[in-house]
């Protein structure tokens, strides 16, 4: 194998067959080294076969679990709290055992890496303010949905996780599903954001697509996001109030993994309607349709070693800079940014 030769997180977790969350564990507890060029982690070829070497040896057969989810996912167009925790629960009880955090810190000298979950950009501003503010921490992304995001937390692969889950019931966000998803765990919510989100529609909105219900009508197709991530929830939810079928809508079984994927999608003429955050719709050239505020929190595990971090995030969300960076951002509303929403 070419010395020179390396690859990026995605690629090793495709050769893997593996997620890209449990990738960026692998980096964050030490057993596979990598090194940051610009903001992307990159591991080099001899550094994998190392790595697969020992694997192979049963050195740490383990870590190669994934935390995808399997196969028996509940039915397409299940929707509800309580349909996404039952698909967590299939995944807690699958082959990796669940444990309560025991993996708080990889260190590299005095400097821990944690990893922080979402797609947001906002995300990338806070990793970017860790790095120049606190000299404890060196930050990671993974780009995973609210669900995902949750049930690798409960498995002890992310340190900071991105949330936006509306819960049709309560007509609350994050917490219900918080609370089953991190059983057993003790943790706090610290609100990051609010943003619009609706409908991502062509120009001129020929199909006349104003509210939720209007989803029934016929002929109209959609492009819809994957399953757990924040985007589809909602709009599960919503169908669900409206007592509308997904498996009836045509594309609804077409899925994007990111609100750009979605909004380009529309704005190309091929699907009418897609669901996602104002920003996206202004990037690609699509028209939107707000329709709700969403919440958008970030959830921290409390632990004696988070102290430090849950005080550090919050100081930055606080912080000035911080803010007037998130300012510049179109359709963020930072009312309660920094804001302890619950604390378990």
């Amino acid at each position: 194998m070419n010395s020179h030769l390396s690859y990026t997180t995605e690629e090793i977790a495709k050769m893997l067959k593996i997620s890209k969350l449990t990738v960026y564990d692998l980096i964050k507890k030490g057993k596979l080294q990598a090194y940051r060029v610009g903001r992307q982690m990159r591991v080099d070829a001899e550094d994998l076969d190392a790595y697969k070497a020992k694997a192979k040896s049963g050195g740490s057969a383990v870590e190669l679990q994934s935390v995808s989810p399997p196969a028996d996912e509940p039915e397409e167009d299940a929707s509800g709290a309580a349909a996404y925790t039952s698909r967590a629960a299939a995944l807690s009880d699958s082959k990796r055992v669940p444990h309560p955090y025991p993996h708080t810190a990889a260190m590299s000298g005095t400097v821990r890496t944690i990893v922080i979950t979402g797609q947001d950009v906002s995300l990338d501003i806070l990793a970017k303010h860790i790095e120049s503010r606190s000299k404890s921490f060196r930050p990671l992304r993974a780009f995973a949905g609210s669900m995902d995001s949750l049930i690798a937390m409960y498995k002890g692969d992310a340190d900071i996780v991105s949330t936006h889950l509306l819960d049709g019931d309560t007509g609350e966000y994050n917490i219900p599903y918080i609370r089953k998803l991190l059983t057993g765990h003790s943790y706090t919510v610290v609100n990051m954001l609010s943003r619009t989100a609706g409908f991502y529609v062509q120009k001129g909105n020929p199909k006349e697509l104003r509210g939720w219900g209007d989803l029934g009508k016929s002929g109209i197709r959609i492009a819809n996001r994957e399953k757990g991530s924040g985007a589809r929830v909602l709009l599960d939810e919503m169908l669900r109030a409206q007592k509308l079928k997904g498996k009836h809508i045509a594309g609804y079984s077409d899925e994007w993994t990111s609100h750009m994927g979605v909004a380009g999608t529309v704005a190309a003429g091929d699907a009418d309607v897609g669901i996602g955050i104002e920003k996206a719709a202004y990037l690609v050239g699509a028209e939107f349709i707000p329709l709700v505020q969403e919440r958008y929190d970030l959830v921290m595990i409390n632990t004696p070693n988070n102290g430090e971090l849950i005080e550090t995030i919050c100081g930055i969300l606080r912080s000035e800079p911080f803010r007037k960076e998130l300012a510049s951002i179109r359709g963020y509303d930072l009312s309660r940014t920094g804001e302890v929403i619950y604390e378990c």
